[in-house]
């Protein structure tokens, strides 16, 4: 069984209950079959997120964008076949992709569901949620305007500071002074508030914060690590600082 498998086997918590319980039910019972699942039921947003929960919540928020225009077509799953294949390897992009098409069978409550997230894991999982829904959406290399308006709606509904969500957002989907926007300030920022705004950005955003979601998970955070540095480096260069 793939990496999706052995997180299901040893760390669901609160998706199984509540609103995500009532998608995923009949889904965790065939895959884990007679395996031990950790059914702590719901945590705090304060406690690291556990690897299966935070796995099984990002297939379900992948399923509801991949609905968000109405028709989920064989070339979106294909991109996010390989998106899977590059970052957790072959037998786990298998397993996730059987799930997936599972998924988009059900109705998903898209709000309840990101309420439930919302309420049981800890902001910088739900930051790394935002980052993968727009990394998985880009996939393509295209990012659709249904797609973009049900993750902000979804980043709404986690709790996410719109702040947050813009920065994430200007990492896939440039506008102008997107470099500023990606460490939340304004052009008209002063070189030390740029520093400021660096310091503050790169300890948000560093991979460790999500290290308790397991080495796949924190492989896809050392690129929004990158993309604040890269921001950084352009202002710098723009401002000739030191």
């Amino acid at each position: 069984m793939g990496q999706f498998g052995k997180w299901i086997g040893g760390g669901l918590g609160f998706v199984m209950g509540g609103p995500l319980g009532a998608v995923l039910g009949f889904l965790v019972g065939s895959m884990v079959d007679n395996t031990t699942v950790q059914t702590s039921r719901y945590g705090t947003p304060t406690q690291s997120t556990a690897q299966g929960d935070f796995g099984m919540s990002l297939l379900v928020l992948v399923a509801a964008m991949m609905k968000a225009d109405g028709k989920v077509v064989k070339s979106e799953l294909d991109y996010v076949k390989q998106f899977f294949i590059r970052q957790f390897g072959q037998a786990s992009a298998k397993e996730a992709l059987l799930m997936l098409k599972d998924i988009l069978k059900k109705d998903i409550p898209v709000r309840d569901i990101c309420i439930q997230i919302s309420n049981n894991m800890d902001y910088s999982s739900r930051l790394q949620l935002i980052h993968l829904l727009f990394n998985i959406s880009s996939a393509d290399g295209d990012i659709n305007a249904a797609e973009i308006q049900v993750v902000e709606k979804m980043s709404g509904y986690l709790g996410i500071a719109p702040t947050d969500f813009v920065s994430i957002r200007n990492m896939f989907v440039p506008e102008t002074d997107s470099s500023y926007k990606i460490l939340e300030i304004e052009r008209s920022a002063t070189d030390e508030d740029v520093k400021k705004a660096y310091r503050r950005m790169a300890m948000k955003y560093h991979p460790d914060k999500v290290s308790h979601l397991g080495e796949e998970f924190r492989k896809t955070a050392d690129e929004k690590f990158k993309k604040v540095n890269e921001a950084y480096e352009k202002i710098k260069k723009e401002r000739s600082i030191n």
